[in-house]
């Protein structure tokens, strides 16, 4: 006979209202008990399993959800809350279905486990965990963000065995701040498929996407080309072309502060490498403007067509260049131009003059001052 009314036993009270932070497992007697509400109940009340079921059954509940396995004989409240099934409310696992990879994911990182270990506890309670190879044995609370998915609301997850794409894993790449090779390698030890099998050497070839790839081969040892093809099949397109050989001027020349160390020349596919650099690199290395320019040009930082280099560097044009912020498809006004006379003490029509011999564009009916403007 099924009772409907609530025990009046404080102790039987417990039993059908389990507290957890902010959440309640209530049960009813004209409903099925949870396997879940049996685990945490014993592991809260220091009972045993079976003691719960018994008492539940002298309550009037007559379905109690249990597993084909033998019950254990204690329980760690941690471990009953791994059969909890989402994170935000009191639900719970259901014995004999299969832990989706979400489910398995999330109750290993609410309570540090290991993916292996969680998955061994649930299997031993009943609720199958369906991977086909080893899990890891590392706890990582970011492996639940490693198979969301769609983003917003509940999202939407990958599930066992399921493919994730190279964009899924630059996405995640960016959600972490973390190098694409730890995403890529802790998906496939989850068992989920990539479209190329991670390499140790991906880490170093990934570390900093402004890099330039002569510098990644001089450090690994591996041809340019075998670099560029390597980040073609990883999804992180680089030049079509490099050079098959270093010379020993080109990470000085591709270092922004011309001392072959990062910060890395960005390249500007728009208006090209900024005329400056090339004019400073001239006088780092000894070599002439034409020829900087060149190399870096094989090297994928091309000189707007626009820009007319001078036959030798002159630090007085380095000068001139650093008060420019126009690049050359914009126009140089006259507010530009008083503005780099203020600052480098030469007149508005000498620096009209140099700026224009430099291929800017300025407007030619601007009568220019002779006169120097006060040097600060």
């Amino acid at each position: 006979m099924t009772n409907s009314t609530e025990p009046q036993d404080p102790e039987d009270r417990r039993l059908t209202r389990l507290r957890w932070r902010n959440d309640t497992s209530w049960i009813k007697p004209d409903r099925r008990v949870p396997f879940g509400h049996v685990l945490y109940a014993a592991a809260t009340l220091g009972r045993s399993p079976a003691d719960i079921v018994s008492r539940l059954t002298e309550l009037g509940y007559d379905d109690i959800e249990l597993p084909a396995t033998p019950l254990p004989r204690t329980v760690d409240p941690d471990d009953a809350l791994l059969l909890k099934g989402d994170t935000y409310n009191f639900s719970w696992l259901e014995v004999g279905k299969p832990v989706s990879l979400r489910n398995l994911l999330a109750a290993a990182g609410r309570h540090g486990r290991s993916p292996a270990e969680a998955a061994r506890r649930l299997t031993a309670f009943g609720c199958p965990v369906p991977a086909d190879h080893p899990l890891p044995d590392t706890p990582d609370t970011r492996d639940i963000v490693l198979i969301r998915t769609g983003p917003g609301g509940n999202g939407e997850w990958l599930d066992w065995g399921a493919e994730a794409s190279i964009g899924h894993v630059r996405n995640v790449t960016w959600t972490l701040q973390c190098n694409p090779h730890t995403v890529a390698t802790r998906l496939t030890a989850l068992g989920i498929r990539l479209p190329y099998t991670p390499e140790p050497e991906d880490e170093r070839i990934l570390r900093d996407p402004g890099e330039p790839v002569l510098a990644i081969a001089q450090e690994t040892g591996r041809r340019p080309a075998d670099i560029v093809s390597r980040l073609a099949e990883l999804g992180h397109p680089r030049p079509s072309t490099v050079p098959d050989t270093l010379e020993a001027d080109d990470l000085r020349i591709l270092s922004e502060e011309l001392d072959g160390r990062a910060p890395w020349l960005e390249r500007n596919t728009v208006v090209g490498v900024q005329l400056r650099h090339i004019l400073r690199a001239a006088l780092a290395t000894g070599r002439s403007p034409a020829d900087i320019a060149k190399r870096l040009d094989t090297l994928g930082h091309w000189l707007h067509e626009n820009a007319k280099l001078p036959a030798v560097a002159d630090v007085a044009d380095i000068r001139l260049l650093e008060t420019v912020d126009r690049s050359f498809l914009d126009g140089v006004h006259l507010e530009h131009v008083l503005r780099s006379a203020s600052l480098t003490g030469r007149s508005p029509a000498d620096v009209a003059s140099r700026l224009t011999a430099l291929g800017y564009r300025l407007p030619d009916e601007v009568d220019y001052p002779e006169v120097r403007a006060l040097h600060r």
